[in-house]
Order: structure tokens, then sequence, then C-alpha cells
């Protein structure tokens, strides 16, 4: 079968055995895989967590073709399905008070893992899988994975029913977090990019307002569009000058979301989070309630993909899609089987 591997010298498409599934594990027929942001900061060096050589794709979905012993009828041969690609240990402190995307011992698939969904078939646990409803095609159930992000973000500020929301960064899980925020009942929601191209394109999904993040009173264009200060700021980006903009738009008494993943380490002003009572909440991926909520968001149409894949190549085609991923082009790319 064919598998992509990023290394140092680039994407590369390899030749590899076809998996067995094990006791437990089934294999699975890729589909659709998406490239994420952090394959693509992985490719260039900048990702925090992945290290190469590495077997990218953990936003797949596919078709069940085998299964090993033990796996349920839920799962049989020819079943749709896709995956919380986190691979927790089941057995740590965390695990058994059902957080297990914080897993102790946590490895994660298409990332840290000796598989990716980038490949014609791969093996995985049979407790990773979700089932895909009839009603989504392929292209939609691509984004179920990146969808439980901002689920479980807006899970843990208690929802966003009625509340003033900003959002910094416009890519991806920005967009999908501005969906959220809209199905959810945010009061007003503002978003903040630094290129003219991504606030143009952000623009077009809907929110109250798209701020210049380079601008000089950024924050208070941002507040005046909101009408107030926000009650959570969702940083999609995480690098130093977003945290601070994010800190500053909640200030007093709001919540600041780390959503993205940070290249380095930040610095956080104590004083004002103590004096101002803000909260700065970390959001590491999703959990399975996460991946039915996300599911449902699609199913009924509150959450639209309309316009959110906007390249889609074959599997060979892996390099020339990881290239587009990174021309700041896109909004996802997606690759086919």
């Amino acid at each position: 079968m064919r598998r992509v591997v990023v290394d140092a010298g680039g994407v590369t498409l390899v030749e590899a055995p076809v998996p067995e599934p094990k006791d437990g594990e089934v294999l699975v027929r890729m589909a659709m895989a998406g490239v994420c942001g952090s394959d693509v900061h992985a490719l260039q060096g900048k990702h925090p967590f992945i290290t190469l050589p590495y077997a990218p794709g953990h936003e797949v979905s596919g078709t069940v073709e085998a299964v090993g012993a033990g796996v349920g009828p839920a799962l049989a041969v020819g079943t749709r399905v896709t995956m919380e690609p986190f691979l927790p240990c089941w057995q740590c402190k965390q695990c058994r008070a059902g957080r297990e995307n914080i897993c102790e011992n946590l490895r994660f698939f298409g990332c840290a893992h000796d598989q990716g969904g980038m490949a014609d078939y791969f093996t995985v646990d049979q407790r990773r899988l979700h089932v895909i409803p009839e009603a989504l095609d392929w292209k939609e159930a691509a984004f179920i994975e990146p969808l439980g992000t901002p689920v479980h973000a807006s899970r843990l500020v208690g929802g966003l029913a009625g509340k003033t929301v900003a959002i910094l960064g416009t890519g991806t899980i920005g967009l999908l977090t501005l969906q959220v925020a809209r199905a959810q009942g945010a009061k007003s929601v503002v978003m903040t990019a630094r290129s003219a191209r991504s606030r143009e394109r952000a623009a077009k999904f809907g929110p109250d307002a798209v701020i210049d993040a380079t601008a000089p009173d950024a924050v208070g264009l941002a507040r005046e569009a909101l009408g107030e200060s926000a009650d959570v700021v969702f940083d999609c980006v995480a690098e130093q000058s977003t945290m601070d903009q994010a800190l500053a738009m909640a200030n007093k008494g709001g919540t600041v979301v780390v959503v993205g993943v940070p290249p380095a380490p930040v610095t956080i002003p104590l004083p004002m989070i103590q004096d101002s009572q803000l909260r700065v909440q970390g959001s590491a991926t999703y959990l399975p309630d996460d991946f039915t909520d996300a599911i449902d968001l699609l199913v009924t149409g509150r959450v639209d993909m309309s316009g959110l894949a906007t390249a889609v190549r074959p599997l060979d085609e892996a390099a020339a899609a990881f290239a587009d991923a990174a021309s700041g082009e896109h909004i996802k790319v997606l690759l086919r089987a």
C-alpha cells in the first residue's frame, strides 16, 4: 500500500505493508484525510510536539475493511467511520476520570505514532472510531475531527449562549469556532487576522466584524465591535502577540481559551490576571461527546462546511497538498484515496 511520510527532505509517498488488525482493532481503508496546520508546522520544524520523520494524517475518514477479534458489531466491514486520533493508555489518573484527551501517557495517531491516516490503509483501536451518518458525504465527514476542537473548547467555558466572543485567527479552526459560536447563540462574535486576504475570506462566513490584528488599536476595535469586553476569547494562533491581545480583550473577568498549538513559550502579565480575575484555559483536542456533538451540528446543518474545503488532491499528490496548505491560499486542503 501507499503511505505518506514527512521527513527533513519533505513529503514523500512510500510503499508499506498493509497492517493487520490485532485484537480490538479495525483495519480502515482511507477515503479522505485533511492536511492540518499542525502537519504544515511539523514539516517546517515549528511544531513543539512532532518530530521528524513521521507518518501524517489524523483528520481522517474511511471504510472498515477488516476487524480483529473482539470488535463489536457496530463496526462491521463496510461501515463508514471517522477517528478520534489521540491514543490514551486508558489506565492513568486522567483516563480513569474520563479525561483521556490529557492522558498521562498520551500518544497521537498521525503525529507521534507509527501509522498515519494519509495511507491506503491503517489500523486503530475500535474505541477511537465513530460511525459516520449516511447524511454526510466524505468531504463533510472530513470536518468532524477539526470541528470537535471548538466544540470541546466551548464546552470548557460552559457554552457560548448570550456571550460576547472574540476569535484570534481565521484558519480552519478559527472559522469552525465562529460557526460553533453562532450555533450556540453567541451574542456577538468578532475575529482578527493579520492579512487582508484572510480578513476578506473570514468576512464571508458572517462574523460581526473582522479586525486587522496588526492595527495599533486592534484591541479597542474588537471591544468596540463587541460593544463591551469579550466574555470569551479563543486564541487559535497562540503566539505572544495574540496572547497579549486576547488578555486585553477579555479584561476584566473574561476567559482566554488557548486553542492553537503554541510554537514557543509566551509570557503573561500575572498581576493583571490576578487583579482582573482573568481566566486562561488550555483546550486539548476533544472527547467522545464532542465528536457526537460535532456530527450533530453537521447533520442538522447548524454548521455548514460549504466553502471550507478549498482544494482536494489525490493521495499521490500529497507533497503538492502540503504546499497548498502552507501557501495561505486555502482554508482546508484534503487528500482523497
